[in-house]
């Protein structure tokens, strides 16, 4: 049984696991948008969240800690400078998640992660 279960698995080792989300966020932050699978979208939307509420707080800190998730110093700048200051007074809900045709391949359920305007 999953008694409150925190986050998924998503079939994978916890490396992966990181290095699959990171990457999400990664095109999230590069391109605006990122096509992917139902869960995968989810449990990146969750992490993306993380990153913008501590991009908002603007110190040494927070741009430490958002750059230990992306290992990529340009992307960790663009974070800061352009995607944080449009939330400044949101107070959450930074991404949506909608829902896109499955797969023609597999037919897995597909999303679209993206930035709320």
């Amino acid at each position: 049984m999953w008694h409150q279960k925190k986050f998924r698995k998503l079939n994978r080792a916890p490396a992966h696991r990181k290095a699959l989300l990171a990457n999400i966020v990664k095109e999230l932050i590069e391109h605006g948008k990122v096509d992917t699978t139902v869960a995968r979208a989810k449990e990146g939307a969750r992490l993306a969240e993380r990153l913008i509420t501590w991009a908002k707080r603007n110190d040494l800190h927070a741009r430490r800690l958002v750059f230990s998730v992306l290992q990529d110093p340009d992307l960790t700048d663009k974070l800061f400078a352009e995607v944080a200051p449009k939330f400044v007074g949101r107070a959450g809900g930074y991404t949506r998640v909608l829902k896109l045709p499955p797969r023609q391949g597999d037919g897995a359920d597909l999303a679209r992660l993206m930035w709320v305007s």
